[in-house]
């Protein structure tokens, strides 16, 4: 079912629930992106768990009147169908900055959300941005389609990945709204401080599913609780290049997210 809750700031949030059972999964897309990245996902969890997956706000068919384009304000729409749906037992699930977005609905959301895994994210987390992945926002304001379209092809695939998925979702994310897409960019390049006290305030376990082709730092990682999965022989769309592993793994990180409830 397709349905449609308001934020906070009155943007409409369009969003799709299926199954039912706990715990609740809450599938959350990256930049540019839409919740239509996750069907895979629904289709595999639904007859198991409630599962949701949420267009952000200026993404697929939700609003675009909003201002700026934080990371809050992405928590906030997280929240406001999880509240909506009357969510319990949520596990957040966010690819890429819906990393990030996950982390800011989960510190909302304390009484419902009882784990986060992070897909393809969060790779570098005791490091802040250099000044050159920070000087390499330029070209999304000189050109942004042909920005987009470069980056996809050449930072977020690997030389096996399909050719044709690679140019579905190239044209896909280069079709944006560049004021979202360039808003939002800026916002989590800016927001790596946040994110490291948000994940220390939040008392739930933490999954991530990463590509091993950008190495992640596990030890950063591991040393705020963070349990690391790895894939090989895909690129940044885990979910989509290698469904099949990655519902396996995501569904044992659920799993050991619900045992260590019932041992707490």
């Amino acid at each position: 079912m397709r349905d449609v809750a308001v934020s906070v700031d009155g943007l409409p949030i369009h969003y799709e629930v299926q199954g039912q059972g706990l715990p609740a999964l809450v599938f959350i897309h990256g930049w540019s992106c839409d919740d239509s990245y996750w069907q895979k996902q629904m289709d595999y969890f639904a007859p198991h768990y409630t599962v949701v997956s949420i267009s952000l706000g200026g993404h697929g068919d939700s609003g675009l009147n909003r201002d700026t384009w934080t990371m809050s304000a992405f928590g906030q729409d997280v929240v406001a169908v999880v509240e909506k749906l009357d969510l319990h037992q949520v596990v957040l699930i966010g690819h890429s900055m819906g990393g990030t977005v996950s982390v800011e609905a989960a510190r909302r959301l304390p009484a419902q959300v009882i784990g986060l895994v992070g897909v393809d994210t969060f790779k570098k987390l005791g490091q802040t941005r250099t000044k050159a992945e920070l000087d390499a926002l330029a070209p999304f304001y000189s050109d942004f389609v042909s920005a987009t379209n470069d980056f996809v092809r050449t930072r977020m695939f690997v030389p096996t990945s399909d050719i044709a998925l690679v140019e579905t979702i190239a044209n896909d994310m280069a079709a944006a709204p560049p004021r979202v897409a360039r808003g939002a960019m800026e916002q989590l390049f800016s927001h790596d401080a946040e994110v490291r006290a948000g994940l220390q305030a939040l008392q739930v376990p933490m999954v991530l599913i990463n590509s091993d082709f950008v190495p992640t730092d596990k030890e950063t990682a591991e040393s705020c609780g963070i349990t690391v999965e790895s894939m090989s022989g895909v690129g940044h769309f885990v979910m989509l290049e290698d469904p099949e592993a990655f519902n396996h793994i995501l569904g044992n990180a659920v799993q050991r997210i619900l045992a260590g409830r019932t041992v707490e």
